[in-house]
């Protein structure tokens, strides 16, 4: 079997910070690091992020923002704690973000697998388990740093408010997101001219329907003609996610990895949300549709 490659940015310090009962929990990195290593049909580049330089963050956010999380004594919101050292986790988590970028500039897949994730972090506040905007970020850097023409898939559950905040009206930049609406944080309720496109699905959309609304979502990228796609991987749509109610099961998130990569446009993935008992299995899937491997 002809094996594809990929280049996984992983740092095992991001597993170490928790809270009983929190659903962002190391588990997620951990045991999807276990089922990555373990399988054979990808050759897989481990390899350390940079720590994110203040003048990347600041693209994104502003100063006050990076100071706050940096200089934090007490938790953001009932959600965001203020862990120990949590600026450093979160820069390593943007670090990967934009290590992911500069390699798919450079031909060359990657995926970010790091906690914490980003897509709820906006320009001036921390929530949603989120404390920088890694992706916002990083998308920035490519587009104003790079010149590149960047857009933004993002299909996690939940709306990629954060992202959205960093990265509208931004030029050569377009946002697009899929996600369950009634749900947190209430946002992304209809499209946001002239850059951010929005499709919420209602509790319980069966899986085709969902299907729709990313193709949707993918015609609004082919007709944005991006350089570069950055994909938000969130994987709490999956049907026995704890805190969302969608219906996708394994092989829709092998399909979205296939759409993206028929997209045939340089990407760089980074993982947000996904919190059940199952997300190795489908990070793996949708690692090996991206590839044109089965699953199984």
């Amino acid at each position: 079997m002809r094996k594809a490659s990929m280049v996984v940015l992983f740092d095992e310090r991001c597993a170490l910070y928790s809270m009983p009962g929190h659903p962002e929990r190391p588990f997620r990195v951990t045991s999807t690091v276990d089922r990555l290593k373990k399988q054979q049909k990808l050759t897989l580049d481990w390899r350390k992020p940079k720590e994110a330089k203040v003048e990347a963050l600041e693209r994104g956010h502003v100063p006050r923002h990076v100071e706050h999380v940096r200089d934090a004594t007490s938790d953001f919101d009932g959600d965001t704690p203020c862990y120990p050292d949590i600026y450093h986790h979160a820069l390593r988590a943007a670090g990967a973000a934009l290590d992911a970028m500069h390699l798919a500039m450079e031909g060359q897949p990657a995926f970010s697998l790091m906690r914490p994730p980003g897509h709820h972090a906006m320009r001036e506040r921390a929530m949603g388990f989120c404390y920088f905007s890694s992706m916002g970020v990083a998308v920035l850097e490519a587009a104003e740093v790079h010149g590149k023409r960047v857009a933004v898939l993002d299909f996690d559950v939940h709306h990629g408010n954060g992202t959205e905040d960093v990265l509208l009206g931004k030029e050569n930049v377009m946002f697009a997101s899929i996600h369950q609406s009634p749900c947190y944080p209430g946002t992304g309720l209809e499209h946001r001219p002239p850059n951010v496109r929005n499709y919420p699905v209602p509790p319980e959309t069966p899986a085709q329907r969902y299907r729709e609304m990313i193709e949707s979502a993918l015609q609004d990228i082919r007709d944005f003609k991006p350089d570069l796609l950055g994909v938000s991987a969130g994987f709490d749509a999956y049907k026995d996610d704890p805190i969302a109610q969608e219906l996708l099961d394994i092989v829709d998130f092998h399909w979205i990895g296939q759409q993206v990569a028929e997209l045939g446009t340089p990407a760089f993935h980074v993982l947000e949300g996904g919190y059940s008992d199952r997300l190795s299995e489908l990070v793996q899937a949708y690692l090996y549709g991206l590839h044109g491997v089965s699953v199984g």
